[in-house]
């Protein structure tokens, strides 16, 4: 979709005073989706040479914000990590084509904020940390789980910047467990939880998302029975949290969620016996 309102396209590169109307420009694949009547001035991040994805030293893995879905699915696909399956899976929850794979990033997925935003719910089940600039330079750092607060709505200030999300080598190791699901075949998912097991002192944390709102986590230190999960998604998740629009009524997500999360309980404790 041509954005008519643009009248002018910067590199992110040069230093220009931010003002009101702009809007960071990654892979674009949502800014051309539909009308953007309030962009006036687009700032291109793909001229930055930002590495899109690579391993710490500390074994950290840090994920750029213009890490296209694509980069990220070959980059996963040769590790050797516990976690590594789960990368794939969310990166197919896009029911995207090849065209999107290749453009969308994991920077634009966050930042759009949808419930359904299969990036949202890898990093946040993960346990990512984003950092956030600012225009004057200055860094903070904030976990994905608490960048997404509503439906499209972030904890980004006006030109605060998305650089990186980096995921901890410790979350890497996990064990994880997979549920989404859909209206129709090819939808967008109404219902995806992510859960996983600490192989160290076997934790056990469940992120809900697309069911939800923002994305909602749970930490079990001691392995939950089917009553504890129960009541704590019961008390964990107000009524109002539950997203409704034309991919699914609350009452569907609900029950998709405590079904899913039951699954994923008894998945990753099977070898406890529970």
């Amino acid at each position: 979709m041509d954005l008519n309102t643009v009248v002018e396209m910067r590199d992110a590169r040069s230093r220009d005073m931010w003002r009101p109307g702009d809007a960071w420009l990654g892979g674009g694949t949502y800014l051309f989706s539909e009308p953007q009547p309030h962009i006036r001035r687009l700032v291109d991040l793909s001229r930055m040479g930002w590495e899109p994805v690579r391993l710490t030293a500390a074994g950290d893995l840090e994920i750029a914000a213009t890490c296209t879905i694509a980069e990220l699915s070959r980059f996963a696909q040769g590790a050797d990590w516990a976690a590594a399956p789960l990368f794939e899976q969310c990166c197919r929850a896009f029911l995207a084509s090849w065209k999107i794979w290749n453009m969308a990033t994991v920077g634009g997925n966050l930042c759009n904020g949808l419930p359904a935003g299969p990036m949202i719910s890898l990093t946040a089940g993960l346990d990512g940390v984003c950092e956030l600039q600012s225009q004057s330079g200055s860094k903070r750092q904030v976990p994905v789980a608490d960048f997404v607060v509503g439906a499209g709505v972030k904890v980004l200030e006006p030109g605060e910047l998305l650089r990186s999300i980096t995921v901890p080598t410790r979350a890497l190791a996990r064990r994880t467990a997979f549920r989404q699901a859909s209206l129709y075949g090819l939808g967008r998912s109404g219902a995806l939880l992510v859960g996983t097991r600490d192989p160290i002192d076997g934790e056990l944390a469940l992120t809900v998302t697309a069911s939800t709102v923002r994305p909602i986590q749970f930490r079990f230190p001691l392995p939950p029975n089917a009553a504890a999960l129960h009541e704590a998604l019961e008390y964990g998740i107000r009524p109002d949290e539950f997203y409704d629009d034309i991919h699914g009524l609350p009452e569907w997500r609900r029950h998709m969620t405590f079904r899913f999360a039951e699954e994923i309980r008894r998945e990753l404790l099977q070898e406890d016996g529970r």
